[in-house]
């Protein structure tokens, strides 16, 4: 209470212009260095004040920060005392230099303002000065000193030193000692600029006038407005005690590693008194206030200093204390006590994410900047190096990322391949950062990473061609098939929608013949297939996603028809009832087995419906004639006898091999004869099973043929006179139909039709009315003939010789009729 009632008029109006003038100092920019700026100001600012606008200083502008996504960061994780608004840097929270520097001459709070797209870091410096918040401060409320009387004129007592929390002239700056009779105040200087007192003996103390003097000390600091504190002095005399404790060193120096455990032995004091008895204890303890005695404590006996709290170099890598050794009736004597802190690697870096882009494209190219990550270590030198920083995934071995150095202790996470979400669509990338302490430390920090998708990857069947069975006579709307197609895109990207690409089917539209569901890719039929007219076709589906721009793909799909048994057997020799009457000549001397004729049919279906098989279901004569199941061939069972019929009536059934089968039955009219003489004969036949006759076209072209080749007669009748003298089979050659009999839908070339071309038949028509013909069977085989007799006349050579005969087509008929016979 006293102490503030010292400072004068005159240093009250000192102080308060030395603060306007500190005001108006601190909020002005110092200086710009190699890209840094520096602010300085006063501790204890009011909150919302304006430092400074780093925005400006740096030359940017405001839209920069935000779009650049501009932030202030400190070195440690301590709390933030500055923010930002516009670029202006504003006082966030109180700001206490003592708390912050403690006795530190220079008290700087490192900020950097970091900006991204691209990195750029500034470096802001904040200088705080210290005002005068604090008074000067004793270690107790009283101060107790014990003067023997024997003490000599000019004697000095050594006092305790006020400790004042603020720093250069805010700091203790003197001493003063209320006016007496006995004492005055000594003022001096210790290192770093520190003042002490001491009291000097002015008049010899007389224990027997006075015992006890109450003195007044007053500790001033240099602030504006200047602050004090007192400390009351009792000064008890004593008997006479002429040796104070000595010291065995000035200053006492120590090495002390962080962290180490409570109790830990820092070094011990030793002071020695002259002294007997009680004027020879020494009681050791700290001189003044302050943190000191929290981290160590003195043993008053001992004088052993020991850990007392916890020893954290990156808080304060050095503690100076002041000790004193006192004897028992007051005496003492001062020590300093040095600690020097060993850093220890006791905090491993850490990792900080300062931004990340997430999804990344999978289309980002190699080099890409997805990230920034910053790493920190409060440890000094070598511990505080962070050594190498690796990448490592625990899913793949390999992923495509690395970190790239930038400024200082920051790194860019980039992008070293092609990105494939179908491949990988998310990434567990762990980063690890190991300092180069011994031992070493580290810690890891792993970034979840995910894979945007695009649309890269077009639609994929799962089939390179499809194909579809249906039968003929299908119902429209029957299922055919399904084609499937993947894109292993996401969402819309891998959607597939199915369409038939436009084509054209035996002239129509393929819209008319198949339709496929876009969702499911089911291809149904339009309409009803007929085989015999359609066996296949092929169309062409496109598969789609639905990305922007769309990718597509597209497949064929073969459709074959299959066969039914919907079409009977149709007989194509002989000719059917009504149409014509058909004779063919046996001749007499046939022998068993000699080929007759033959049974043509065909049918329009394939396959087995296709096979047809021959059975006589009537004949004239069972026992005569026979035919093969497959060939239809008519072959003699025996050798035609005298007593066997002339006419031969067999009805022949064909059936196909369908279920169910389906058939078709021919009559085949077979005349047993050798000449053209039993020809009459032959038409009576005729007449009573066809109810037709011969015309007189026969007559005349027998006339004919009988004059003007009765030579060419005689020569034959020769020929076959002496042939007769070697029996032969006439009848095992082939018959050859002619190509009107045949339809033209029935040339089965693949070998699955049923008309086969192992044998050839050649019919001859004779002269009369249409509705009767006659057949010639001929052999043209080797056996029947030699190779220089065998028949290759046409009917056109014949009726080169008859050229009188032909006039008419009827007569040419006649006359090549007449000429075979005769041949024959």
């Amino acid at each position: 209470m006293m102490g503030d009632a010292l400072p004068t008029t005159r240093n009250t109006i000192n102080g308060r212009i030395a603060l306007i003038l500190l005001c108006v100092w601190h909020f002005t920019a110092l200086h710009f260095a190699h890209g840094d700026v520096s602010y300085t100001i006063a501790e204890e600012m009011k909150r919302g004040s304006v430092i400074g606008n780093i925005g400006k200083d740096l030359g940017l502008q405001i839209s920069d920060l935000a779009s650049r996504k501009a932030r202030i960061d400190t070195d440690t994780n301590d709390k933030r005392y500055l923010n930002y608004n516009t670029g202006e840097l504003i006082v966030q929270e109180r700001i206490d230099r003592e708390g912050l520097c403690s006795k530190k001459v220079s008290c700087v709070m490192k900020q950097e303002l970091v900006l991204e797209n691209p990195l750029e870091i500034h470096r802001v410096n904040i200088h705080v000065q210290d005002i005068n918040d604090n008074s000067p401060q004793f270690k107790e409320g009283s101060l107790k000193l014990e003067i023997r009387e024997s003490a000599a004129k000019g004697a000095t007592f050594l006092l305790d030193e006020a400790h004042d929390a603020d720093i250069g002239d805010n700091a203790v700056q003197g001493y003063s000692l209320q006016q007496n009779d006995y004492f005055k105040l000594n003022v001096k200087s210790k290192g770093a600029g520190r003042k002490y007192s001491e009291l000097v003996l002015e008049k010899e103390l007389d224990r027997e006038e006075k015992k006890e003097v109450i003195l007044l000390l007053t500790a001033l600091d240099g602030g504006s407005p200047q602050r004090s504190g007192t400390v009351v002095i009792h000064v008890t005399v004593l008997d006479a005690n002429d040796n104070a404790p000595v010291f065995s060193q000035a200053v006492y120096k120590a090495s002390l590693p962080e962290n180490s455990p409570l109790d830990t032995v820092v070094l011990t004091v030793t002071a020695a008194d002259a002294d007997e008895g009680v004027n020879g204890e020494v009681i050791y303890g700290f001189d003044h206030v302050s943190d000191e005695n929290q981290m160590f404590s003195l043993h008053p006996k001992t004088g052993e200093v020991k850990v007392a709290g916890a020893i954290d170099y990156e808080k304060e890598s050095k503690y100076e204390m002041q000790i004193s050794a006192k004897d028992g009736l007051g005496l003492a004597s001062h020590a300093s006590v040095l600690v020097e802190i060993i850093d220890v690697n006791d905090n491993p870096p850490v990792i900080y994410l300062k931004s990340l882009s997430n999804p990344v494209p999978e289309n980002a190219p190699p080099g890409t900047e997805v990230g920034i990550i910053n790493v920190q270590d409060r440890d000094s030198e070598k511990n505080r190096q962070v050594g190498i920083i690796n990448v490592r995934c625990s899913i793949q071995q390999n992923v495509p990322f690395k970190l790239v150095p930038s400024i200082k202790n920051y790194y860019s996470l980039v992008t070293t391949g092609q990105l494939d979400r179908e491949l990988v669509s998310d990434y567990n990338i762990t980063i690890s950062a190991t300092d180069e302490g011994s031992p070493p430390l580290s810690s890891s920090k792993t970034v979840q990473l995910s894979v945007a998708d695009i649309n890269d990857n077009p639609p994929v069947f799962e089939e390179q061609s499809y194909s579809a069975y249906v039968s003929e006579n299908n119902k429209p709307g029957s299922t055919l098939c399904s084609v499937s197609a993947r894109d292993p895109d996401w969402r819309q990207n891998g959607t597939v929608i199915y369409s038939l690409l436009p084509a054209e089917v035996n002239g129509a539209s393929v819209s008319s013949y198949l339709s496929v569901n876009g969702d499911t890719g089911v291809i149904h039929a339009v309409r009803s297939f007929d085989y015999e007219q359609l066996r296949s076709f092929k169309v062409h589906v496109m598969a789609r996603d639905n990305g922007s721009p769309p990718l597509s793909s597209n497949v064929t799909v073969s459709v074959f028809v299959s066969d039914v048994n919907d079409n009977s057997p149709q007989i194509l020799y002989p000719a059917p009832e009504g149409s014509s009457f058909m004779t063919e000549l046996v001749p007499k001397a046939a022998h068993g087995g000699s080929l007759v004729s033959k049974v043509i049919a065909v049918d329009a279906d394939s396959g087995q419906n296709a096979w047809l098989s021959y059975q006589i279901v009537r004949s004239t004569d069972p026992g005569l004639f026979t035919i093969g199941v497959h060939s239809g061939e008519i072959r003699t069972q025996r050798d035609i006898s005298e007593s066997d019929s002339m006419k031969q009536n067999l009805i022949v059934a064909v059936k196909d091999n369908g279920q169910p089968s389906l058939s078709a039955t021919c009559a085949m009219y077979l005349l047993i004869s050798d000449n053209l003489a039993e020809v009459p004969e032959l038409k009576d036949i005729s007449y009573d099973d066809k109810n037709s006759k011969l015309t007189s076209y026969l007559i005349i072209a027998l006339v004919c043929v009988s004059t003007f080749f009765l030579t060419f007669i005689i020569i034959v009748l020769g020929v076959r006179f002496c042939r007769r003298r070697k029996p032969r089979l006439l009848f095992d050659g082939a018959v050859a139909i002619p190509g009107a009999y045949l339809p033209p839908n029935y040339a089965d070339v693949d070998g699955t039709g049923t008309l086969r071309s192992s044998y050839n038949y050649d019919a001859y028509l004779t002269t009369g009315s249409r509705t009767s013909d006659f057949k010639f069977v001929s052999s043209y085989n080797d056996n029947t003939l030699p190779a220089d007799q065998t028949l290759k006349k046409s009917p056109s050579e014949f009726a080169d010789v008859f050229g009188s005969c032909d006039s008419s087509p009827e007569v040419g008929k006649s006359v090549l009729f007449s000429a075979l016979t005769l041949w024959r």
